[in-house]
């Protein structure tokens, strides 16, 4: 059987914890808006992480989420976060494998929705966690898959040395035998699941010069490649001077008036016959 569970690259320590938590103030309002849940309606998160959108969702729907998370870091964070927002009440995060959900007999099939973000690019056969999905939800919900196409990013004027470490980077993906450009294939990922694909689209993950989101996603970017240093060293495609070059022409690329970051975050829909 193909082994299916997540293999991150950029590890849980308070460092990666911290930036996922920044990443998710820049985008969560994209993907709340383009999942437009309603009253009622009652979210199975793969893949929860730090559950601030699973908690987003839960704000708007009035019904719990939860969370599967196989990390027990990102678990125990999740958990604080909740806690110090006073929101303890609208997730539950369980220990789990996306493919396989720890769900008593009357909670499987019985979601409105279920989502997984940046979480299919993580694992080796994604068609088996959206199977899973499509299991958690009753007929006529919702499966939501938000993914990365790495072929997407593209700075402008490109920084030096910035190129070099992010094709390494995305190296680091298929080494591990993940697939960085997942984020084109959802669609086909939700027919052989068996469902009935509805929607796709792209969800802004950049900005520019002038934007109020712009230094953040820079900085993001840099943290990005700190966090995964190790291995985008390991592919061999970089040097150490490389490395620091880039990390430099980040730092004065937040300060360029007529730079911007030009990326997006695929999106995907499907019901549930």
């Amino acid at each position: 059987m193909t082994d299916a569970r997540p293999s991150y690259v950029h590890g849980t320590h308070p460092e990666e914890q911290r930036r996922l938590e920044d990443m998710n103030a820049l985008i969560n309002a994209h993907s709340l808006a383009a999942l437009a849940p309603v009253p009622g309606e009652r979210l199975i998160d793969f893949g929860s992480g730090l559950g601030q959108f699973a908690r987003a969702v839960a704000r708007v729907t009035g019904a719990p989420a939860l969370g599967i998370e196989r990390s027990d870091a990102q678990r125990a964070r999740a958990v604080a976060l909740a806690e110090a927002a006073g929101e303890t009440a609208l997730a539950e995060f369980r220990a789990g494998e996306a493919t396989a959900p720890p769900l008593s007999a009357s909670e499987s099939g019985s979601f409105d929705i279920a989502h997984a973000r940046f979480l299919l690019e993580h694992v080796p056969d994604p068609l088996a966690v959206v199977r899973a999905m499509a299991a958690a939800i009753k007929p006529g919900g919702r499966v939501v898959i938000e993914d990365d196409d790495h072929g997407m990013f593209r700075p402008w004027p490109e920084p030096p040395g910035v190129m070099i470490v992010w094709h390494a980077y995305v190296r680091t993906y298929d080494r591990l035998g993940n697939d960085p450009y997942v984020g084109r294939r959802l669609v086909q990922l939700l027919a052989q699941a068996g469902l009935s694909p509805t929607r796709s689209t792209l969800l802004p993950f950049g900005a520019s010069s002038g934007d109020p989101a712009f230094v953040p996603f820079v900085r993001n970017l840099a943290d990005v490649f700190r966090g995964a240093r190790a291995p985008i060293l390991g592919s061999g495609g970089v040097t150490e001077d490389e490395f620091e070059l880039a990390l430099r022409s980040l730092a004065e690329y937040e300060h360029r008036r007529d730079a911007a970051l030009w990326y997006t975050a695929s999106w995907a829909e499907a019901r549930k016959p």
